[in-house]
């Protein structure tokens, strides 16, 4: 099955340009590859650090009140943990 791919045209400083085909030759794989590889690590990146944003926020936002933290929940993660450290120690 063929994957439908765009183009893009990214036009690189010398010096970019240079380390991104020094870095192809010495992996001995393609150039388009790495950068297609650090373009999607980016973003995925940026998507995790908006996510992280968001539950940051909302954290603040209910902080004190009742949707806080659910006393349960927050018993069973105490006791992971410290039955985490325990394990650890041993």
């Amino acid at each position: 099955m063929a994957i439908n791919q765009k183009n893009l045209h990214v036009p690189l400083s010398e010096n970019l340009y240079s380390r991104l085909r020094e870095t192809a030759d010495l992996t001995q794989r393609p150039a388009t590859e790495l950068a297609r590889e650090a373009i999607q690590t980016w973003l995925e990146m940026k998507e995790r650090e908006a996510l992280r944003e968001k539950i940051q926020e909302y954290a603040v936002k209910v902080a004190g009140t009742p949707d806080d933290l659910d006393p349960d929940l927050e018993e069973a993660a105490i006791e992971h943990l410290t039955s985490s450290r325990k394990r650890g120690r041993k």
